[in-house]
C-alpha cells in the first residue's frame, strides 16, 4: 500500500512555528507534550490504552469552554481541595475544532432525508453560488421590496390568511364543517341574541373575551353539587340549573373562534367586495344553520383568497429556485400578474392598490427577461458542475474502495440534498446506517467530513483513529480521499491519532508533507518521539540490528528467530531455536502434531551452525539451563525496558508454569497470538526505540510475573 506522492504545498518547519501544546489532568492523563505544525497532517501514532482519545478531546473541549474542558478531570481528583482542573497551555491559536469520531456519525451522518446533515452547506452554498444568487436576486430587488416596506400588505396577507385557514374545503369542492370557521359561525347568533334564561349573564357573554369568561364559568359546574351555595359568590340558593345552561348553549372553544373571525373581517373589510362583505357580517350573525347558497358563498370567497394569496406568495419568493424549472421565464412571470377582475370577492379599492403595485413591479421585472434568462442559466451551470463535482469525487472513491453505492444530489425546495443509493436499488435509502456495516459507515463518513470540515474551516480537524479497522484497500481510497487533491486536508491543520502503524508508514515513506510522531507514556505521563525516513526498517533490518546491539544472548535468540521467521527460514536453526524457547530439554520436529519425533544428533548439529551464522556463541544446553531456572529469566525481563523484549520472555514463563499461568488463559492467549509474527508488518519500527507495546499489557505480565515468581 502506498500514497501516491503530492507537490508538498505545506509551509516548512523553518517557515512555520509549531505549536508547543501541553496537557495535564485530563482523565488518566498527568502530563502529555506535543507538537501540532498548522496547515501540516500532524500523524500521532501510539498503542492502545495510551490516551490519544483523551488528548482529541482535550484539544477540543478547551476550545468549546472551560467548563466543557472541565468533564475530564480525572475520577482521583473529584472533590479536591484545592481543585485540580484540567489544563490546556500552548493552543490558544486554536480556536475551533472538528473532530470525527463515533459521536460525529452519530450525529450527523446518515440522516433520513439525507445522507448528511446540511448537505446543501456542505456541497453547494459556496461563495461562487451565493454570488450568482445574489447576481439574480438583484433583478427582482425592486419587487421584494414592495413587500418588505409594505406593513400594511403583510398585514393584510397575514389576515387573508387567517381568514383563508378558518374555512376547510373537501376534496369534493364542498365547505368542510369539521373546520373552525363553520363552528365559529354557529356561535355567531348567540352572541347577538342571547337566551332569555341568560339574560342575566349579557355583559359577560358580550364582553371582549366572552371565550375567556365561559371557559371559567364552566370549570365552576363541578363544585355546584358541594353545596346549596354559588361557588363563585357564595350567594345562597343559587339557581343551579340556569348556570349550567350557559356551558350546554355556548361552547368556549367555538365562541374564541368566533370572536376571532369577527376580528379579522373587520380588519379585512376594506380589502373585500363590500358586498361579499354584508354577507360575510350577516352570517356571523345566524341563529339557524346555513343554506346551501350561504355555504357555496363562501367556499367561492375561500376560492378567490386562496388564489389571491397564492400569487402574492409566488410574487414575494420569486427567485432562482423558483425559475429554474421555469421552461418559459416570461410565461412564468406572466402568471403572476394579478386579475381581479375574477376575483370577485375581493373588488375593492384598497385591494385594487396592492394588485396595481404588484403587477407594475412583474411588468417591470419582465422587461428584463433577456437578462433573467442569462443569469438562470450560468447559476444552473455552477450548479451543475458543483453537482457533478461532488458526486464523481464521492463516487469514484466508493468505487474505487469497493462499495457498492452511489451518491446524488438532487434538488430539494429552495435547497439541495445529497442522497446515498445502492447500485441494486434506486432512489435514497432512508435507513442507510441500517444497510452499511461498521466499516462501511465509518469510511463513507469520514470522506463526508472531510467536505464538511473544509466547509465549517476549523482551526484544527482531529481524525481519532479512522482507519485501523479496513484493510489495506480501504485504507488507500481512504487515506488518498482525505489527504490527496483540491478538496482534501492537504492545506489544513490536521491532527490524526492512530494505533495502526501502517498508514504512518506508508505516508512517512512517500511524502514529506506529514509530521510524524511516536507516542509514547509511563504512569500517565505521554511524551512524543519524531519518526522519519530513516526509523522506516524491513523486520530483517531491525532483528538484524537488534542481533548486534543485544549483549544477552537469550534477547539475540529472540530476534534471530524473529529473523529466521520473517524470511521463511524454518529449517534446523529455526526448530533449534524454537525449542528453546519453548524450554524443550529434547528439541522436536514438527512438535505438537502428529509427526512430532525428537531431533537427531546430525539436524541438531546442522541447526547449531545455521543459527551460529547469527549468533557465533550459541550455546543450546547453557541457554536451556538459564531458561530453566525462572530467576534469572526474571532477572532477564526487569533488566530489559523494551515491551517487546518483555512480552517475549513473558511467553517463556507461560512454558515454565503453564499451570499457574492457565488462570489467566484469555490473557496469556493475547500476548501469545498479538505478538507473534504473522501479525507484524514487513515494514517496522524499531520496538528498542519505539516501544508500541501498551503499558497496561507490560503491567499485567509484571503483575502475573509476580504473584507465581516472586523474588
Amino acid at each position: 500500500m502506498t500514497i501516491p506522492v503530492v507537490e508538498d504545498q505545506t509551509p516548512t518547519a523553518e517557515s512555520v512555528q509549531d505549536l508547543e501544546v501541553v496537557i495535564r489532568d485530563c482523565n488518566s492523563i498527568t502530563e502529555a507534550a506535543i507538537k501540532l505544525r498548522p496547515r501540516a497532517l500532524n500523524i500521532k501514532y501510539g498503542p492502545n490504552g495510551l490516551g490519544k482519545s483523551t488528548i482529541a478531546r482535550a484539544l477540543t473541549y478547551r476550545a468549546e469552554s472551560t467548563e466543557r474542558l472541565a468533564e475530564l478531570t480525572p475520577f482521583r481528583h473529584l472533590g479536591a481541595n484545592p481543585p485540580i482542573v484540567p489544563i490546556v497551555e500552548g493552543a490558544d491559536e486554536i480556536k475551533s475544532v472538528l473532530t470525527f469520531d463515533d459521536e460525529y456519525v452519530s450525529k450527523f451522518v446518515f440522516r433520513q432525508n439525507e445522507v448528511v446533515e446540511n448537505s446543501f452547506e456542505i456541497f453547494i452554498n459556496t461563495d461562487e453560488y451565493r454570488a450568482g444568487i445574489a447576481e439574480i436576486d438583484e433583478i427582482f430587488e425592486s419587487l421584494k421590496e414592495t413587500f418588505l416596506e409594505g406593513v400594511e400588505l403583510n398585514e393584510a396577507i397575514a389576515h387573508f390568511t387567517e381568514l383563508r385557514d378558518a374555512f376547510g374545503i373537501t376534496a369534493a369542492g364542498k365547505l368542510s364543517k369539521t373546520s373552525r370557521g363553520p363552528k365559529a359561525l354557529s356561535m355567531g347568533g348567540k352572541l347577538d341574541v342571547i337566551p332569555g334564561s341568560l339574560q342575566g349573564y349579557t355583559e359577560f357573554i358580550k364582553s371582549d373575551n366572552p371565550a375567556k369568561w365561559i371557559s371559567w364559568q364552566a370549570q365552576g359546574k363541578e363544585y355546584l353539587e358541594l353545596s346549596e351555595n354559588c361557588p363563585f359568590c357564595a350567594t345562597v340558593s343559587v339557581d343551579k340549573t340556569t348556570a349550567k345552561m350557559v356551558s350546554d348553549e355556548y361552547n368556549s372553544a367555538a365562541v374564541k373562534n368566533m370572536s376571532s373571525l369577527r376580528a379579522v373581517i373587520e380588519k379585512l373589510g376594506g380589502y373585500l367586495n363590500p358586498e361579499h362583505l354584508d354577507q360575510l357580517q350577516n352570517l356571523t350573525k345566524l341563529l339557524a344553520g346555513m343554506t346551501s347558497e350561504q355555504e357555496r358563498f363562501l367556499v367561492n370567497l375561500h376560492g378567490d383568497v386562496v388564489t389571491f394569496l397564492n400569487k402574492l406568495t409566488a410574487a414575494r419568493n420569486v427567485s432562482f429556485h423558483a425559475l429554474r424549472e421555469a421552461g418559459d421565464v416570461k410565461q412564468f412571470l406572466s402568471e403572476l400578474r394579478i386579475d381581479l377582475s375574477l376575483l370577485h370577492g375581493l373588488r375593492s379599492d384598497a385591494t385594487q392598490e396592492i394588485v396595481t403595485s404588484i403587477n407594475f413591479k412583474l411588468d417591470e421585472v419582465e422587461t428584463r427577461v433577456i437578462d433573467i434568462n442569462q443569469r438562470i442559466s450560468r447559476q444552473k451551470r455552477r450548479v451543475g458542475q458543483l453537482i457533478e463535482e461532488n458526486q464523481r469525487a464521492i463516487n469514484d472513491f466508493l468505487n474505487s474502495a469497493g462499495y457498492k453505492y452511489a451518491v446524488r444530489i438532487e434538488a430539494d425546495g429552495d435547497s439541495y440534498r445529497m442522497l446515498l443509493e445502492h447500485r441494486d436499488k434506486t432512489g435514497h435509502l432512508e435507513s442507510a446506517g441500517q444497510h452499511l456495516s461498521y466499516g462501511e459507515k465509518n469510511a463513507f463518513a469520514l470522506v463526508l467530513f472531510m467536505y464538511d470540515a473544509r466547509r465549517r474551516q476549523p482551526d484544527l480537524v482531529v481524525l481519532d483513529d479512522p482507519v485501523s479497522s479496513f484493510d489495506k484497500t480501504k485504507k488507500f481510497a481512504i487515506l488518498h480521499q482525505l489527504f490527496h487533491g483540491q478538496n482534501s486536508f492537504r492545506d489544513v491543520t490536521c491532527l490524526l491519532l492512530t494505533h495502526d502503524l501502517e498508514p504512518a508508514i506508508d505516508i512517512v515513506r512517500t511524502s514529506a508533507t506529514p509530521v510524524v510522531h511516536f507516542l509514547t507514556g509511563r504512569d500517565g505521563v505521554i511524551s512524543e518521539l519524531p519518526i522519519t525516513p530513516d526509523h522506516i526498517m524491513t523486520f530483517s533490518e531491525v532483528c538484524k540490528q537488534n542481533i548486534d546491539t543485544a549483549t544477552d544472548p537469550l534477547i539475540q535468540c529472540i530476534y534471530a528467530r524473529r529473523l529466521l521467521e520473517v524470511r521463511g527460514a524454518r529449517g534446523m536453526g529455526y526448530q533449534l531455536i524454537s525449542n528453546l524457547l519453548h524450554v524443550r530439554d529434547v528439541p522436536l520436529l514438527s512438535p505438537n502434531s502428529d509427526d512430532e519425533v525428537p531431533m537427531t544428533q546430525i539436524e541438531i548439529d546442522e541447526g547449531t551452525n545455521e543459527v551460529r551464522d547469527l549468533l557465533p556463541d550459541f550455546d543450546y544446553h547453557q541457554l536451556l539451563e538459564d531458561l530453566n531456572d525462572p530467576q534469572k529469566v526474571r532477572s532477564r525481563f526487569d533488566a530489559t525496558a523494551v515491551g517487546y523484549e518483555k512480552v517475549q520472555l513473558f511467553r517463556v514463563f507461560t512454558v515454565l508454569s503453564p499451570t499457574t499461568l492457565a488462570k489467566d488463559r484469555i490473557f496469556t492467549k493475547f500476548v501469545n497470538e498479538t505478538y507473534h509474527i504473522e501479525n507484524e508488518y514487513v515494514m517496522q519500527l524499531n520496538p528498542q526505540a519505539f516501544d508500541a507495546v501498551p503499558e497496561y499489557v507490560v503491567a499485567a505480565c509484571e503483575e502475573l510475573i509476580n504473584a507465581n515468581f516472586p523474588d
